[in-house]
């Protein structure tokens, strides 16, 4: 399985997630940082490291929709 990091958008959800489950990212709360690019590198690291450790059977697809 080579499982990507993909950008998700319905109509109800914008974000990231797993192209072979049903993992998203979800933001443990707001990022902080001096600048917009301090603070857009803390969430691309927290997303990133997330996705690494996801276990994708712990979340398996299911048949409906994400949204």
């Amino acid at each position: 399985m080579s499982r990507k990091l993909v950008q998700l958008k319905t109509e109800n959800f914008q974000g990231f997630g797993c192209s072979e489950c049903n993992w998203v990212f979800d933001p443990s709360g707001p990022f902080v940082g001096n600048t917009l690019h301090e603070m857009m590198t803390k969430y691309k690291a927290q997303r990133d490291k997330e996705f690494a450790a996801h276990v994708c059977a712990e979340t398996p697809k299911s048949n409906k929709s994400r949204d």
